[in-house]
């Protein structure tokens, strides 16, 4: 159990050992960059299209067709662009929105990094969805044509879908040593790039739950959620596929990183039930917080980097682990098939994986850093946040952890049209 409450001027995390842990927050943010924070945060813009309650409306969002380019694979040796970073000291880079410090500022990482390397780098903030980002870039990727950036950073299970279909240029190991050395071991060995050679995590998060504990008890695990009396109708879901129906997957007795098609239906029918049973108010995309803050949920499915940024202004959310365990998801930096910046992109790699940059870093975006060394680092910057589980999970608050099993084509197109059939409603 972890829970945060606001505490003169910092918010106090209760471990279930009874342990409790300070990070003080007042001092670091006035309450009007809490606030545009907690609207711009990497997570939050997802599904920006808000909840979507089951009266009657669709999720169109969830209806986008996915990954049905014929012949679109390529082989990453045989569409490659000259790397001309030796000439042109510039890198372009598309991420998420609010996923670095303030790049205006003279001592934010993105400016140190350039008067480091003389590298200038243009800082896009143009992903705003995995599938909308593909949906972009599949044309051109799936053509071997180039998209005009060096650097992408996606979620996990859309970094496997690139990486399998050849879309991805391979990183040179003695380009990123940083990254091989200082890797946290939760992040290492992932089933679809076990030496690290086509991607690296800029920041990971934990799925759980939160809940406003001024209109609820304590929510503990996923089934509660979706089917305890006293929540009927004032719960919300993400409408992030992976991290809904992993929990579902969770709750029918299946394993999320490997499970079978009857599972699959199982899990689908078990959230079936619960939307039948009313429980669910809404399938929510960037407002589920407000909607925990303001009463109209009393809880819901969340991520962890939100709830750290909401538990500012509001000291009743709370953030649990699940008893089926936290999902954990990364969005990842990888090179795209004709980027012309290849080594300039590898040197920003190493770059923060050094362990002061990315403590720095992570005292900003308040995501898992995944980094090693990064901790003790932190603790020159604000010992408290160095204590933060939710940012540097030990091995045992990551044991529990799970994330989803990469799918193939036809798993892809079938689950998602599944999924978004249910939960359009």
């Amino acid at each position: 159990l972890i829970d945060g409450i606001a505490c003169g001027g910092a918010i106090r995390l209760t471990r279930s050992d009874g342990s409790v842990l300070f990070l003080r927050w007042g001092s670091r943010m006035p309450p009007d960059e809490v606030a545009r924070r907690s609207t711009l945060s990497r997570r939050g813009i997802l599904k920006g299209g808000g909840a979507v309650a089951f009266a009657g409306v669709s999720l169109a969002a969830l209806k986008l067709p996915f990954f049905s380019v014929d012949g679109a694979s390529q082989d990453p040796a045989l569409c490659r662009a000259t790397d001309v970073s030796a000439q042109e000291k510039k890198l372009i880079i598309s991420n998420w929105t609010g996923y670095i410090d303030p790049r205006k500022d003279p001592t934010s990482t993105l400016r140190e990094f350039e008067a480091a390397t003389g590298i200038s780098v243009d800082y896009n903030v143009d992903v705003n969805d995995n599938s909308e980002f593909y949906a972009k870039v599949k044309n051109q990727l799936g053509s071997c044509e180039p998209i005009d950036r060096d650097m992408i950073v996606l979620t996990d299970w859309m970094a496997a879908r690139m990486i399998g279909l050849g879309w991805i240029q391979p990183m040179d190991k003695v380009a990123v040593p940083n990254l091989h050395a200082n890797i946290i071991d939760s992040l290492r060995d992932k089933q679809w790039d076990p030496t690290l050679e086509f991607h690296a995590p800029w920041q990971s998060g934990l799925t759980g739950i939160a809940y406003n504990s001024a209109k609820t008890g304590e929510v503990r695990s996923f089934e509660e959620l979706i089917s305890r009396p006293d929540l009927k109708g004032r719960i919300t879901l993400l409408t992030e596929m992976r991290d809904t129906m992993g929990f579902m997957l969770k709750v029918v007795g299946a394993q999320p990183q490997n499970f079978t098609e009857d599972e699959w239906q199982n899990a689908l029918d078990r959230l079936k039930k619960a939307i039948a049973d009313g429980q669910l108010r809404s399938f929510a995309g960037n407002n589920y917080l407000q909607e925990l803050a303001n009463g109209n949920t009393v809880a819901c499915e969340a991520w962890s980097g939100d709830v750290i940024q909401a538990q500012l202004s509001n000291p009743d959310i709370k953030f649990i682990a699940p008893e089926e365990g936290f999902s954990l998801w990364s969005d990842n930096m990888m090179i795209p098939n004709q980027a012309t910046h290849q080594a300039n992109a590898q040197k920003w790699i190493d770059y923060y994986y050094d362990p002061v940059v990315a403590a720095k870093l992570a005292a900003w975006v308040n995501y898992i850093c995944p980094v090693a060394g990064a901790q003790e680092e932190m603790a020159k910057i604000d010992p408290a946040l160095a204590e933060n589980p939710l940012i540097f999970p030990d091995a045992e608050f990551l044991a529990s952890t799970f994330d989803f099993m990469p799918l193939d084509d036809r798993q892809q197109a079938q689950y998602e049209k599944e999924w978004a059939d249910v939960a359009g409603g």
